[in-house]
């Protein structure tokens, strides 16, 4: 048996609803604060991404020369897609644009849970703005379809913090440059390796004994009273942190946010505030992150412009989702169920079939011989709401027999009246 290749998907038809479900909730949200849908091929030049991240990226593509030898590859994330998009007609876009898209996104990368070498993300983006309003705006968004799928702040926290923070304590340490972003690559895997660990990869790329506790020491701050102690009184970062957090509360989202001066994000485009949303129970990887990152275009051979945006995963919300009862049961949109009683009137069910659906209905004409007990529990599995009968003597008289499935109650319709 042929099988699909590891860390990919099957969709069958009971969880493609469940997955039209997910895309329709984004789709909402989006919709509700203004932003647009676009979209960009699957297959991009490998370049795009290489010049963003370097060839060592390569190692997580899935990327192959084409007949005609150009090194392409499936993307991994949309964001240098979009930035290409934007380059290439930066002078004529009205701005700022808000955009959002729902792409399946490739990585060549170990399978495990809430993570497959294949997943859809929602990445919703602002380009153009350099207002930290901005920022507020796409974690409303996030909020917003938070609430709109069941989940609370009991759930989920989004857990807010800057790349200026970190910009700040290793400037004062002299580390910058390079030193900073293999820095940053180290340390946004805190959460997920034992401090030894860290503090050894630290040491390997040139940091002191001081200068790691400082970090660590800066890194384990939760609250915005006690990062202003350990920062320039006139820091940047804990000045557009604070605005942040006053904007968040007018949007009444304060119960849903914290400080956690861990959250670094490990690519090193990121260039102010940064945000990852939480289960609270700790068990789940992060749902979602993202973050300002005004120097993007410069990486890939443009013009900068200010941008910030968010990238957010179909699977593990989904765990989450399942792990709290709130997916739905999801049935067939199907309407109406059409039976012809014996062979001869099928000819009759495909005129009432064509009649129905030229009226708006989902109609499911059944195209076999098949008994009426089948109907009926075909017609439930699918949740039909009603069994439309093509019975001989009725349709001698030019009617047809509608059954009600929620109520049971049967009635006859001519045919000219449907």
């Amino acid at each position: 048996m042929v099988e699909r290749p590891r860390g990919t998907r099957d969709f069958y038809p009971d969880e493609m609803r469940l997955r039209n479900w997910l895309f329709e909730k984004f789709h909402a949200a989006s919709a509700a604060h203004g932003f647009e849908e676009y979209d960009a091929p699957v297959l991009e030049y490998e370049e795009l991404y290489t010049r963003k991240q370097g060839e060592e990226i390569t190692q997580q593509l899935f990327n192959f020369e084409d007949k005609g030898g150009r090194k392409v590859s499936l993307r991994p994330e949309m964001t240098p897609s979009l930035a290409r998009m934007v380059m290439a007609q930066a002078k004529t876009l009205p701005l700022p644009i808000k955009w959002y898209s729902i792409p399946q996104c490739w990585r060549y990368e170990r399978t495990q849970r809430g993570r497959g070498r294949e997943h859809y993300q929602w990445n919703v983006d602002i380009w153009g703005s350099e207002g930290i309003s901005s920022d507020a705006e796409l974690i409303s968004i996030m909020v917003h379809f938070f609430k709109s799928v069941g989940l609370s702040s009991n759930d989920l926290v989004i857990r807010i913090s800057s790349r200026k923070v970190l910009e700040e304590v290793l400037g004062s340490l002299g580390i910058d440059g390079d030193g900073f972003t293999k820095t940053c690559i180290i340390v946004d895997k805190m959460e997920k390796l034992p401090p030894e660990v860290i503090e050894n990869q630290l040491s390997e790329i040139g940091i002191n004994s001081e200068a790691i506790s400082k970090i660590q020491r800066v890194l384990s701050i939760r609250s915005l009273d006690d990062l202003i102690q350990n920062l320039d009184d006139q820091s940047e970062a804990f000045s557009e942190l604070s605005v942040l957090f006053q904007m968040l509360d007018s949007y009444g989202l304060s119960e849903w946010i914290e400080f956690d001066a861990s959250i670094v994000r490990g690519l090193a485009y990121y260039t102010g505030p940064v945000f990852e949303a939480h289960d609270r129970r700790g068990e789940l990887r992060a749902i979602c992150g993202g973050g300002r990152y005004d120097r993007l275009l410069s990486s890939l051979g443009g013009n900068d412009m200010p941008a910030t945006g968010f990238g957010f995963g179909d699977m593990v919300v989904m765990e989450l989702l399942n792990e709290r009862g709130l997916i739905p049961e999801i049935t067939s949109r199907c309407q109406d169920v059409v039976v012809a009683l014996s062979e001869d009137l099928r000819p009759a069910a495909m005129s009432v079939a064509s009649k129905l659906r030229n009226n708006g209905r989902s109609v499911d004409l059944i195209l076999d011989n098949k008994k009426m007990k089948w109907a009926f529990r075909h017609s439930e599995r699918i949740g039909a709401t009603r069994l439309v009968m093509i019975m001989p003597d009725e349709w001698k008289s030019g009617k047809v027999r509608f059954k009600n499935l929620d109520s049971g109650d049967e009635e006859d319709l001519l045919f000219s009246d449907i």
